[in-house]
């Protein structure tokens, strides 16, 4: 977004239009004393010449690799016109639409958006986005906590993204809600089905259920979400939006389907940016609604019969008495949100489907290439979507190092998360790799393996 600078002489007749001889003048009520005086660390002005070069040197110190790194944030191709569109000021400067006649179009680009995930998870309704997909999967968790009303207790395998529980402890922790892990099978990577005996008597007020799991491996989502159900526990899905152009929505899963829908956006056209920001997704059946934290966007009409957009639920501690909010969430993440909005848009429902089968195709053709190496071999013998794991003959740490210095970011180290994975890391393709890359990265494997 530009920015203009007001003049010498703006800013004078500004002053003089309110009385005050400088700027300072509007501050003299800060006493002398707390004054800092001149930014002495701050470095002198640079042309747009120095400062152009300086950035580029200070990116070409980051490298340039080929990324194969997946777990939670996934390197998919961008159309241009994406954030051409996100950024122009109509968007850009949009936050929250509190005044509905005069964000007509920002309210019809988050009805939009919640139009299409509702319809890619296959669930009744979806608000107009969360902070990320961990703090979304919190909020589920609450949910249902809320929903169910005897119990307290959540059962999460571990086969869902470690942050994600994490962050799922660090939020429901204070609430006395006590989160339940639920082991794997060591050979399927999938959540352990006899372990599940277990828990026969135990009153859970949720199941979360991850599709496709940390490891790349689809679960057994029918027959979890049915066991959720028969216990009168809700079932939490945990997805990826890309995969969900193939796979079965969490809304069709078992006899009645999952009750809530979470999960990360990045992959719909945010870039990686070191991070974030990201943003993330929640969709449920219609008895949930009121339960739902956040925003939720209706359409109507005035007296004129004219088609409008209107904030129809906001379920915040802003709205609403604070002892009846769902949340105190306030981070919708809009920008975000337009920006998948457009991104799926673009690429319609045929183009999602293209980019998710190309990046399975993809890791299918690069698991065929790795396994062949000596030292290499599948860790799960479940199914996968566009990442896997691979357990490796040497070092996990010291082979993505002398990766690294290939120009190869070869996946990540699972052992930080899970000791019992030694020498074993997690490998992610997308549609932006071709066989080219992918025979590249099996050479350097087949190198440093020796």
């Amino acid at each position: 977004m530009p920015f203009i600078p007001h003049t010498e002489e703006d800013i004078a007749e500004m002053l003089a239009s309110i009385g005050a001889k400088t700027i300072e003048d509007l501050f003299d009520e800060i006493p002398k004393e707390l004054v800092s005086g001149e930014l002495t660390g701050v470095p002198s002005g640079l042309s747009e010449m120095e400062i152009t070069r300086l950035m580029m040197e200070r990116a070409a110190k980051d490298g340039f690799y080929q990324n194969f790194i997946g777990a939670g944030a996934y390197e998919h191709h961008i159309p241009a016109a994406v954030w051409q569109i996100t950024t122009r000021g109509e968007f850009y400067s949009s936050y929250t639409p509190y005044q509905a006649e005069a964000s007509q179009g920002t309210l019809q680009l988050l009805y939009e958006y919640q139009s299409m995930m509702a319809s890619l998870t296959g669930m009744d309704v979806s608000n107009a986005s969360m902070y990320d997909g961990a703090t979304a999967l919190a909020e589920a968790a609450l949910m249902a906590v809320r929903s169910h009303k005897t119990s307290r207790r959540i059962l999460i395998p571990k086969t869902v993204h470690p942050v994600y529980r994490q962050v799922v402890r660090a939020i429901v922790s204070n609430q006395k809600i006590e989160v339940v892990e639920l082991p794997f099978d060591q050979q399927s990577g999938q959540v352990d089905q006899a372990a599940l005996s277990q828990f026969a008597s135990d009153e859970f007020a949720a199941l979360v259920i991850p599709q496709p799991n940390f490891f790349g491996v689809l679960e057994q989502v029918d027959a979890l979400t049915d066991w959720a159900h028969g216990k009168n526990a809700l079932a939490i899905g945990v997805v990826n939006p890309t995969a969900l152009a193939l796979l079965t929505p969490p809304g069709e899963w078992g006899n009645k389907g999952a009750d809530i829908a979470v999960g990360e956006g990045q992959p719909l056209g945010i870039p990686l940016s070191s991070g974030g920001p990201y943003f993330g997704f929640m969709a449920c059946k219609n008895e949930l609604v009121r339960q739902m934290p956040g925003r939720i966007i209706g359409r109507t009409t005035d007296l004129d019969n004219k088609e409008g957009f209107v904030l129809t639920l906001q379920a915040r501690e802003q709205h609403i008495r604070r002892s009846k909010a769902t949340s105190n969430i306030c981070t919708n993440q809009g920008l975000m949100v337009t920006a998948a909005t457009i991104y799926m848009s673009l690429i319609g429902p045929d183009g999602l489907r293209r980019v998710a089968a190309q990046s399975h195709a993809n890791l299918l053709e690069l698991t065929e290439l790795l396994t062949a190496i000596k030292g290499v071999r599948k860790t799960f013998s479940g199914p996968s979507f566009h990442e896997t794991a691979f357990t490796l003959s040497a070092s996990a740490a010291n082979v993505l190092t002398q990766l690294k210095q290939k120009g190869i970011l070869g996946g990540l180290n699972l052992q930080d998360h899970y000791p019992d994975c030694a020498d074993t890391i997690l490998v992610c393709t997308t549609e932006t790799k071709t066989s080219a890359d992918l025979q590249q990265f099996a050479t350097a494997m087949k190198q440093v393996l020796g």
